[in-house]
């Protein structure tokens, strides 16, 4: 591995494998990523000696990005039992200028740094003309962020709006508030669009139709792809709107318009879906405001590299502020 004196280590810790590389200011050293499963490691401190021994390399600071909520520097994963703070990266990488994000933080810093190849068009087509955006992850769970550029430093507050109450409209998506209720939850946009969303939705679909049943997200997809199961492609269709009702209530309230970003696998999925199934139509559906919205284009991110980009992104500027 070469060597350079500006080295950043970054890591993306996700609830199965920790993902982590090397970066020189905001570009990431090709060939320099490596996968770590986390429950052969242990600990955050194991991946890093494993990396550092693995390429020599001599890093002289360190961002990590996991899955999980950030308060007050503190980094708690949700599906690992991992809690991660500056001190603890300190420790692990053995550098002093250290930084902690949440994931869905991450993907919002390397948002400048994202090519045309990076991105597909969903809606609205166009370059962004302005520097507020917004990153909405679809996937394991729900979430946002807000991303404000100023004098050329990148600001990306932590959020938990996938916790927010799901706007329900219509007399029989009402239906769906009762049966999450039933099921110990309540209808909160995480609830409806994360992975366990799309099944929720498909249960719920399965029992309005009398035949109660459940199916993995896998073949959930399959069934809406061929079409072969009605109350898949019912649960894909609520999905969608629900999508598009979410982004243009969060559009209105953030007025992003450099773009809405949408990263995730849940994303992924059923993006293809989005246009068929009335993802723009929900978006659009604000009565005097509804032209407004065409406004705000609407992005795809397919990237797998965004979130160790942008750890390498916030930790340039960092160091760019606050040379050592």
């Amino acid at each position: 591995m070469t060597q350079t004196l500006d080295l950043t280590l970054v890591a993306d810790i996700g609830g199965t494998n920790t993902r982590v590389a090397l970066a020189s200011g905001p570009t990431l050293q090709p060939g320099s990523i490596r996968r770590y499963r986390n429950a052969e490691a242990g600990s955050l401190s194991e991946v890093f000696q494993s990396y550092l021994a693995e390429t020599g390399a001599r890093p002289v600071a360190a961002c990590v990005a996991g899955a999980g909520p950030v308060m007050d520097g503190v980094l708690r994963m949700t599906n690992l039992s991992w809690v991660i703070d500056e001190a603890c990266v300190r420790e692990a990488s053995g550098v002093g200028r250290v930084a902690v994000l949440n994931d869905l933080q991450a993907q919002g810093h390397a948002l400048s740094h994202l090519g045309g190849d990076d991105l597909r068009p969903l809606l609205n087509e166009g370059q962004g003309a302005g520097s507020t955006r917004l990153v909405i992850g679809l996937g394991t769970g729900t979430n946002i962020a807000m991303v404000f550029e100023h004098g050329g430093i990148t600001l990306v507050p932590p959020s938990e709006a996938g916790h927010m109450s799901l706007a329900l409209r219509r007399p029989d998506e009402l239906g769906l508030a009762e049966f999450l209720r039933s099921e110990g939850e309540f209808a909160s946009v995480e609830e409806a669009l994360s992975g366990r969303g799309l099944q929720a939705l498909y249960r719920w679909r399965r029992a309005e139709a009398g035949d109660p049943g459940a199916k993995p997200p896998a073949e959930i997809m399959a069934g809406v792809a061929d079409g072969s199961d009605a109350q898949a492609v019912e649960a894909a269709e609520y999905y969608v709107r629900f999508t598009g009702r979410v982004a243009g209530d969060l559009a209105l309230a953030q007025l992003p318009f450099g773009g809405i970003y949408f990263i995730g696998g849940v994303s992924r999925s059923l993006a293809p879906y989005f246009d068929k199934m009335g993802f723009g139509a929900s978006f659009r559906d604000k009565g005097r405001f509804s032209e407004f919205m065409d406004q705000f284009p609407v992005w795809l991110i397919e990237n797998d590299e965004a979130a160790l980009l942008g750890c390498a992104s916030h930790m340039a500027e960092i160091m760019a502020l606050a040379p050592a």
